[in-house]
């Protein structure tokens, strides 16, 4: 660890040690030898999994090492947590099957694989995800389990198998299909990009961006000097499908699908499914789905819990993020006039932008 950030990290622990008696009752942490109750065990055991120091450099790090801000940052995040129960978010007994499944279907996301370096690889359909099956609340609950699920299983088993700390994974943005109605779904896309900024912070070590069509392209030359620094540097936007520069962190196997050669894979419906990480066929999404069941009934062994009584107040879209938003919505626009595509501006509402 660089020298400033050991100075940062006794900075912060010092901060933490000075909270009123409330915020001790309610937030008192292993790593600085209080007394614990199970409740603020429990909590602080699903955010660190035993790695409580690489949880608050990632923290700073998200501050740019400024110890007030990182630890203003992280007392907000504790308190997100038990204001939204997000510590029972994977004992929620999931949504009916047929529910999930539409959930699934519109808001693609999944795990294929690791990295060399044994990263999950992440894969995420930006273009033909389409939100529109569901309440917003269950893409929302969707996307906190999954976060959940990587952080308290996925990332802890990679770092026994391992043999080392693992605390990142890296995502792969598929950009198919990104059209002018991803507009529509701006606001609740920012929000819940704005969850994973102040809730779940340097959890992604880069973000590989393929099938970029031109209205991306467009967007990224005046979005990209809009971004922090540190996130310019965690992107990489591949040619085509990046097959062969993924190739060089990540076996064939771990590839998303959509970046692997389309003859070689199966044509039979059944396995096609099962090679699809975004299918709730694929093994990673019937791994998470039973894992769920399994808590929730675990859970309500112990204390009940309400079907269906999830929900997370959605935060407010920093005014930076706010920005970048209406550059892309402008960007589009400009694309849509320039080219003429089939997607009219007329009669298109576009929602929270």
């Amino acid at each position: 660890m660089d020298a400033w950030n050991d100075e940062a990290m006794k900075q912060f622990q010092s901060l933490l040690e000075t909270l009123d008696e409330q915020h001790k009752n309610t937030f008192q942490v292993l790593f600085l030898s209080l007394y614990l109750s199970s409740e603020s065990l429990f909590i602080m055991q699903n955010m660190h999994q035993g790695y409580p120091r690489e949880t608050l450099v990632r923290f700073l790090k998200a501050r740019d090492g400024n110890v007030p801000k990182a630890h203003k940052m992280f007392i907000d995040c504790l308190q997100w947590r038990v204001e939204n129960e997000i510590d029972n978010v994977l004992a929620q007994r999931p949504i009916l099957a047929d529910s999930y499944r539409s959930v699934r279907d519109s808001q693609l996301m999944g795990m294929s694989g690791y990295t060399k370096e044994g990263l999950p690889v992440i894969a995420v359909g930006v273009g033909l995800s389409t939100y529109g099956k569901v309440s917003d609340k269950y893409y929302v609950q969707s996307h906190i389990q999954m976060n959940e699920y990587r952080d308290r299983v996925i990332l802890p088993t990679a770092t026994k198998n391992h043999g080392r700390y693992i605390g990142t994974c890296v995502k792969v943005l598929d950009m198919t299909g990104l059209r002018l109605s991803a507009l529509n779904q701006m606001k609740l896309l920012t929000s819940i990009s704005t969850i994973d900024d102040l809730n779940y912070p340097e959890k992604t070590d880069t973000y590989y961006i393929v099938n970029a069509p031109y209205v991306f392209s467009a967007c990224w030359k005046v979005v990209k000097p809009l971004l922090q620094e540190r996130t310019r540097k965690k992107v990489q936007v591949l040619q085509g499908c990046g097959r062969e520069e993924l190739l060089k962190v990540m076996d064939y196997a771990s590839l998303p699908h959509f970046c692997k050669d389309s003859s070689k894979l199966t044509k039979h419906n059944a396995t096609m499914n099962a090679e699809n990480c975004y299918s709730l066929d694929h093994v990673f999404h019937k791994q998470l789905y039973n894992y769920m069941k399994q808590q929730a009934m675990i859970m309500e062994s112990i204390s009940q819990i309400k079907q269906d009584s999830f929900y997370v107040e959605l935060p407010e879209t920093d005014p930076d993020d706010a920005k970048i938003v209406k550059t892309i919505e402008i960007e589009f626009r400009k694309v849509e006039s320039k080219n003429g595509l089939n997607n009219s501006l007329n009669g298109v509402a576009v929602k929270g932008v």
